[in-house]
C-alpha cells in the first residue's frame, strides 16, 4: 500500500510519458479537501495533465477514528467534504464553512489547476447508492467495485449512476462514465490456475471461511481460469452495465507472493491488446470515452468561445 499515493503517482509522472495516472481510492472523507486540493493540482502539473482521481468514502471503520471522523457520518461527510473540494479547485478565492472541518476565509488553493481544468473525478463505491447519486449529479465518472459482491447489485448501483446522470442533464444515460473493477487470477491452463489459486482463496480473510471457489465465480466476476477465459468473462461485463470507459484488474490480492504477482501482470499484458480492440470495436460511436485533460480543456475552451466571442481578460487569465 502507498501511503502517500501523489507521491508514488509523482515519481512514476517522472519516469513516464503516456499513461494516465489515478488512484484506485483517495478517501474524501479522512483526507481534508484541502490536501487533496493542492497534493492533486501539483501532481497534475508534474504529470502534464496526465492525472485523475477516484475518490471514495471508505469502508473500513477503524480508518475514520485514525483521522479524527466518525464512520456513521461516512456519507453527509463526503457530500460536504466534496462540494467543497470542487470550490477549491473552481473558485480562485473561497469562503467557506461547513459542518466537519475549520472555516476557510479568503483561502486559495495551490498551485490552481492546469489550464484551469481540474483532474477528472471519478466516484468510486462498493455499497453506497448516495456515492452514485453524487456522481451522477455532477456528471462525473462512477467506479463501480464490482469485487467481493454479487452481479445484480453491480447492475443496480451503475443503473442509479445512469439515471441521475441524465435526470441532471449531463447527457443521454448510457453516455455516462462508468468504470468497473475485476478480480482474476490466470494461468496458461484452466486447471493450474484452479489449482494454484485455491490455497490462497481458501485462507484469505475476504475469501475463505465462506463459499467454495467455483461457487464464489459463479456468484460474482471472480474469474480464475486461462487468459483467454478472463477475456471472454470480462466481454460480458457490459451485458449488465452497458458500455462503459474504465476497467480495473485487482491482481495483487488474496496473500499472493511477489513472484506469483508479477507472472499474473505479464500474463495480463498478453489480454489488454485483445481486450482494447474488443472493447473499442463494441461500443457505439455516441458512447464517449473517459475525459482526458486534453478533451476537457477542449470542451472547456469551446464552452467559452460559445458564451464570450470576444475574450474577456478573466478568461485569458484562465486560458493561462
Amino acid at each position: 500500500m502507498a501511503s502517500s499515493p501523489p507521491t508514488t503517482l509523482a515519481y512514476i509522472a517522472a519516469l513516464t510519458e503516456r499513461i494516465i495516472l489515478s488512484t484506485a481510492t483517495t478517501l474524501i472523507t479522512t483526507t481534508d479537501p484541502v490536501r487533496i486540493a493542492e497534493d492533486y493540482a501539483q501532481l497534475q502539473h508534474l504529470a502534464g495533465g496526465r492525472v485523475d482521481l477516484m475518490l471514495g468514502r471508505g469502508n473500513t471503520g477503524p480508518v475514520y477514528e485514525w483521522f479524527g471522523q466518525d464512520p456513521q457520518q461516512g456519507v453527509p461527510l463526503a457530500f460536504e467534504n466534496y462540494a467543497l473540494l470542487r470550490r477549491l479547485w473552481r473558485e480562485e478565492v473561497v469562503d467557506w464553512e461547513g459542518e466537519f472541518r475549520t472555516p476557510l476565509r479568503r483561502f486559495t488553493a495551490t498551485p490552481r489547476p492546469m489550464d484551469g481544468v481540474p483532474p477528472f473525478v471519478w466516484h468510486g463505491s462498493v455499497r453506497s447508492p448516495e456515492m452514485a447519486e453524487q456522481a451522477g449529479k455532477y456528471g462525473d465518472g462512477f467506479f463501480a467495485h464490482h469485487i467481493f459482491w454479487p452481479v445484480w447489485h453491480t447492475r443496480q448501483m451503475v443503473r442509479t449512476y445512469r439515471e441521475c446522470f441524465e435526470k441532471h442533464g449531463h447527457g443521454a444515460a448510457d453516455q455516462a462514465i462508468v468504470g468497473l473493477g475485476g478480480h482474476i487470477f490466470m494461468s496458461r491452463r484452466s486447471q493450474d490456475a484452479v489449482r494454484q489459486f485455491r490455497p490462497y482463496f481458501d485462507n484469505a480473510p475476504l475469501y475463505g471461511k465462506g463459499l467454495p471457489l467455483e461457487d464464489f465465480m459463479r456468484q460474482t466476476p471472480l474469474t480464475v481460469g486461462s487468459p483467454q477465459e478472463v477475456i471472454e468473462r470480462t466481454l460480458t461485463f457490459r451485458n449488465y452495465v452497458g458500455d462503459y470507459q474504465r476497467q480495473l484488474f485487482l491482481i495483487d490480492h488474496a496473500g499472493l507472493p511477489l513472484k506469483t504477482v508479477l507472472e499474473q501482470l505479464d500474463l495480463l499484458g498478453t489480454i489488454l491488446p485483445t481486450l482494447r480492440q474488443e472493447f473499442a470495436a463494441r461500443k457505439p460511436a455516441h458512447v464517449p470515452d473517459a475525459p482526458t485533460h486534453q478533451t476537457l480543456l477542449t470542451a472547456n475552451s469551446t464552452t467559452i468561445g460559445a458564451n464570450h466571442p470576444t475574450p474577456a481578460p478573466a478568461v485569458e487569465i484562465a486560458g493561462r
